[in-house]
């Protein structure tokens, strides 16, 4: 009898020892998720990255994270400090958001397309396009690793509006959030958009890739048989590029390209 309550008792205490140990655990808040920062040495840093951005203002992450590592965690606080970095201090961060590996790296890449790319003037269009030509480096989030790397780039909104012009911008940043610029880079070159027609020129040195682009595998590549000169063939393009589907094209040609051209 006397046994039998012994073990119970130690049983008791074991599970008054776990509960303790579980109540001190770091529950992480909205927006935190486990992950990891690469600092400019190259060293990766595991710990709870806080994502700056959300779906709604998507080109924050592009900016800054917030971060601190497993070594500093105390469990015995619910809130912790977590530290801001920038592109100045980081190579880059890796987030798992819904089971997802969420990679951002630092890129040299100045989205002047966007900047200019208003249907607002005045005050309104002048701080958008300050907003993204002051932005020349860049957290981008990696969609494609390989020797062709691609990054889903987000422009930034006006941070100003007044009267007629504030449904233009709402509506403007709308298509922002929705429609991101995809960037690419081959073999650590300078980054640049990608478009039908670079993509056509990027995978040509990949026989496997340009054979398939020749005979038109690609559905997101869709040759134009029709010869084309001057001002019509320029217009043309300028089409294709503005109406194509970067995403398909990197889920079809450069996913094929880095699998078959290593």
């Amino acid at each position: 009898m006397k046994k039998l309550l012994l073990v119970g008792l130690l049983s008791l205490v074991s599970f008054n020892v776990y509960a303790q140990d579980d109540n001190t655990e770091y529950e992480m808040r909205a927006g935190e998720k486990t992950g990891y920062i690469i600092d400019k040495s190259g060293k990766k840093i595991e710990g709870i990255v806080r994502l700056a951005g959300d779906e709604m203002n998507p080109w924050t992450n592009q900016k800054k994270v917030k971060f601190i590592a497993s070594a500093d965690i105390d469990n015995a606080k619910k809130k912790q400090k977590f530290k801001t970095f920038d592109t100045d201090d980081l190579k880059g961060y890796m987030a798992i958001d819904n089971n997802n590996e969420r990679r951002f790296e630092s890129i040299k890449y100045t989205n002047t397309k966007e900047a200019y790319n208003t249907s607002n003037g005045g005050l309104s269009g002048g701080l958008k396009a300050f907003n993204n030509l002051t932005k020349s480096n860049q957290f981008a989030e990696l969609v494609a690793d390989g020797k062709i790397k691609v990054y889903k780039l987000y422009g930034y909104p006006t941070t100003f509006s007044a009267g007629g012009q504030v449904a233009v911008a709402e509506e403007e940043t709308k298509k922002m959030r929705e429609n991101p610029s995809y960037i690419y880079s081959k073999k650590g070159g300078k980054a640049e958009e990608l478009t039908m027609a670079k993509a056509k020129i990027i995978v040509a040195d990949c026989p496997v890739v340009k054979g398939k682009v020749t005979s038109g595998e690609y559905g997101s590549l869709k040759e134009d048989k029709k010869k084309r000169s001057g001002l019509g063939k320029f217009i043309k393009n300028e089409i294709d590029n503005a109406m194509s589907d970067n995403l398909s094209i990197v889920n079809e040609v450069i996913y094929d390209y880095n699998e078959n051209c290593k």
